[in-house]
């Protein structure tokens, strides 16, 4: 079973100004396909987004558009289980962009890392990417698409074997959680269930 991991970077404030993407699939055995591109969002750069993730304007110039990237994005995406550290933010750019572009959104499914981390490492102090990576020991550079893409990824590998399964039915199953969904013009969010406590026994 390949899952897709993805992130963006937007070049200001806007949901439709991608100026960044980094792709991985994996799978229980791993890593298995890598893209990365720098997109031309046709727009102004943020000094503030610039400040994050170091993409000048002058760095995109002749790099693609999201609509010339989209054909190569479509077929990594559709039909596929796709996650995201912190997804709302990622879907809503592809979902933004697609618009912008009056371009058919893709029929996937999706995850949010940031849900999944909360559920099975409750005890850290934040599920920031960084925060999670550096409980598991993973190094990265932060704020880089294709570095947070595969990291977002290797968390997924690593909630997996907490819960000892390489079967997405199962793991969702047991660690009470819905998948989101983006299908053509409409989209729900994944769903994360309020889970039982058991009840103290007093004697």
């Amino acid at each position: 079973m390949n899952v897709v991991s993805v992130d963006f970077e937007t070049a200001n404030e806007k949901r439709n100004s991608p100026c960044a993407i980094g792709v991985v699939v994996a799978n229980e055995n791993g890593i298995v396909d890598e893209f990365y591109s720098l997109i031309n969002p046709m727009m102004h750069f943020s000094s503030f987004n610039t400040r994050i993730h170091g993409i000048r304007e002058e760095d995109v110039a002749d790099a693609p558009t999201f609509a010339e990237l989209w054909p190569t994005l479509n077929d990594y995406l559709s039909h596929n289980i796709v996650i995201a550290h912190n997804a709302s933010f990622d879907m809503s750019v592809i979902r933004n962009t697609l618009d912008y572009f009056n371009l058919t959104y893709p029929e996937m499914d999706y995850l949010c890392t940031v849900n999944i981390s909360k559920r099975i490492w409750p005890e850290l102090e934040n599920h920031k990417l960084n925060t999670v990576a550096g409980y598991h020991g993973i190094t990265f550079e932060h704020h880089h698409a294709l570095e947070d893409a595969r990291v977002a990824a290797k968390i997924l590998m690593k909630a997996f074997e907490t819960y000892e399964t390489d079967e997405m039915d199962i793991f969702l199953k047991r660690c009470s959680i819905s998948k989101g969904r983006i299908y053509e013009r409409g989209y729900f969010p994944p769903k994360v269930k309020r889970v039982k406590r058991s009840k103290k026994l007093y004697f």
